[in-house]
């Protein structure tokens, strides 16, 4: 009989036996062949410990469905001291099988590494199984930190960061509270992963208690923190108090540095308010700190939103004399600046320089020039840029697709719309709301009401929240078309799907009634929207104007009129030619002359339309010619 090693369980518990003469590999192979279903029990931490040691990863995961959470702890224990070898053992078993215990365990001896990485990626996946509440995990991580001797409190630290990561940010209060209640301070990291994280959801008011807090734990403030302080301030629109904060902040004896300022920069120009990004851009020169691309950037940004296109060139020219190097960021800033003005000659220059200063387009690029080309309908030049855009490598994404569906749709030309529609699906690029709202609005046009409506049946069924813009293209079309039973079918639609329909809503129903005749019901739609709390414009009050004109009911018309004055509109050259026509078609030249003098007066220029109505009431050319002169 052959004699026998026998390798024990720490804990003395049943043991395997292996022959003392075979070797160890050798054995555990025939081993695990005959006995793969062997209970935990029966098997030696030790052996597992050795596996480890020697790379037998194959061998541990064979047996992993058979290792219990105990066995695995053992392991952990004992590998604790080589915290990457026992990473790959964890890597190796069934992390998913393990209690929270064991789970804690590992991720405690993970924490050794040197990178955080792995022992958040473990934190991650045990907060996203739900086996266990943050409370739970925290206090299982502070025993298996005892257990290890773990003298620092990198394991809280790194589960907040985990709660923050995870936008799970109460559960990452909630531990830090706790740790403030065992006696523990946080990091400042981890404090500022909280407050990061709070500014990102825009939970102002959650980031001061937190900082109140931290102020009283006498935490020590970084100029990360007080960045981040900025930021909220300027997300509250509390500008100055965000400048007034430098000085606070300097009198802790921290100095600013360029990204404090650069945060007030940007939020005064997000704002519009140009000069204020300027005062500020003077005051941290002031200060020794040299302004970098994202200073001027935000300032070039800001004055094209502006519409101060020669300053944000003027400023675009000063960065580069500073030796800064603008980044497709900044020339993409200017393109666009360029592009919204339908200044394209200027857009493809800056695009030109970009590329020759050695800085590839962007899909941005060629997306910005794309829509302004379709602004002016030409489409052969789109279509070669876009033809450009793929040659160079860079692939239309969901924004390319909009455009080109939109341009196309504008300009009319459906069948390329859609075809483009097909193309995106066909390369895994869903279609937005305002791709769809696009092809309706292209159906609309045409007149093409049956295919609009079977469109916008698809789009609810595929589950695309729709929205007022969308609804007013199908209205519209269906107004246009006479069908005003289904264009008020489509109203009640959007008060069921909790729509709020807005002023064109209303205004394309009123004009729908007004061609037909029926003004009062368009009347009774003017009081409706009212009620509604929706407010008339210039559109509504000119669309009764011209409905009662058209009819001959010209009391009416000026009673609208009127009503529009004591609004706050004034009259507009549609106003006008609406009371102009009506009168002279009642035959009361003298009433429609009247109200000539009255329009050039303040200034509003008689168009044709003007003079044709004039034209037809005073029954001659030389007449209305002289009346025209006398005014």
């Amino acid at each position: 009989m052959k004699p026998y090693k026998i390798l024990k369980h720490q804990n003395p518990k049943p043991f395997i036996l292996i022959p003392h003469q075979r070797s160890l590999f050798s054995a555990l192979s025939s081993s695990t062949s005959d006995q793969s279903q062997s209970p935990s029990s029966e098997i030696s931490p030790d052996v597992l410990v050795e596996s480890a040691r020697s790379s037998g990863w194959h061998f541990i995961k064979h047996l992993s469905p058979n290792l219990d959470s105990s066995l695995i702890s053992t392991v952990l224990l004992n590998l604790h001291k080589t915290p990457e070898l026992a990473l790959q053992f964890t890597s190796h078993v069934e992390f998913h099988r393990l209690d929270i215990k064991t789970r804690c365990l590992a991720i405690a001896v993970a924490s050794r590494l040197p990178s955080p990485k792995p022992t958040l990626n473990l934190l991650k996946r045990t907060l996203s199984s739900d086996i266990a509440g943050v409370a739970v995990i925290f206090d299982e991580l502070a025993l298996a930190r005892e257990r290890l001797g773990i003298s620092t409190t990198i394991l809280f630290d790194l589960l907040i960061k985990a709660c923050c990561e995870m936008k799970r940010v109460d559960e990452g209060l909630e531990c830090f509270y706790m740790m403030k209640d065992k006696g523990f301070i946080p990091k400042i990291e981890t404090c500022n992963a909280l407050l990061s994280t709070f500014l990102k959801l825009n939970r102002t008011e959650s980031a001061w208690v937190l900082y109140a807090e931290m102020f009283k734990m006498r935490i020590k403030s970084s100029v990360y923190t007080f960045n981040i302080m900025i930021n909220v301030l300027c997300k509250e629109g509390k500008l100055k108090k965000a400048k007034d904060f430098i000085g606070f902040i300097e009198n802790l004896g921290v100095n600013p540095n360029v990204v404090t300022y650069n945060t007030i920069i940007h939020a005064y120009c997000s704002r519009g308010r140009v000069e204020g990004a300027r005062f500020v851009l003077n005051a941290m020169r002031s200060k020794g700190i040299q302004p970098d691309s994202f200073s001027y950037s935000s300032l070039i940004s800001g004055m094209c939103k502006d519409k101060r296109l020669e300053e944000a060139s003027e400023m675009f020219e000063k960065m580069k004399e500073m030796g800064l190097v603008p980044s497709a960021v900044t020339y993409n800033i200017l393109i666009d600046g360029y592009c919204n003005e339908g200044d394209l000659g200027k857009a493809f220059r800056y695009r030109d320089e970009m590329v020759e200063q050695g800085i590839s387009s962007t899909v941005s690029t060629y997306n910005m020039l794309v829509h302004a080309l379709f602004m002016e309908c030409k489409m052969d030049e789109a279509d070669d840029l876009v033809k450009e855009m793929e040659e160079k490598g860079l692939s239309p994404d969901q924004i390319t697709y909009s455009i080109l569906i939109n341009g196309y749709s504008r300009c009319g030309n459906v069948k390329k719309a859609f075809s483009f529609h097909d193309e995106m699906l066909t390369k895994g690029i869903q279609p937005t709301r305002i791709t769809y709202t696009s092809l309706i609005y292209a159906l609309s046009k045409r007149n093409r009401m049956t295919e609009a409506d079977n469109l916008f049946e698809k789009i609810m069924k595929k589950g695309v929240a729709v929205d007022v813009i969308m609804f007013n293209a199908l209205i519209d079309g269906h107004c246009a078309d006479g069908n005003m039973e289904r264009a008020f079918s489509l109203l009640k639609e959007m008060d069921k799907l909790n729509v709020p329909p807005d002023d064109v809503t209303y205004n394309t129903l009123m004009q729908g009634h007004c061609r037909e005749g029926r003004v009062e019901e368009a009347r009774e739609l003017l009081d409706e929207m009212k009620r509604r709390g929706v407010k008339p414009d210039h559109v509504s009050y000119n669309t009764l104007i011209s409905g009662y004109s058209r009819r001959g009911d010209m009391k009416d018309a000026l009673r609208v009129r009127d009503e529009m004055l004591s609004t706050g509109f004034n009259p507009t050259l549609l106003t006008y030619n609406a009371l102009i026509q009506g009168f002279c078609h009642n035959q009361e030249g003298d009433i429609a002359e009247e109200l000539l003098k009255e329009m050039i007066s303040k200034g509003i220029t008689p168009d044709d339309s003007t003079y044709l109505s004039l034209i037809d009431g005073m029954g001659n050319i030389d007449q209305s010619v002289e009346s025209c002169n006398s005014c």
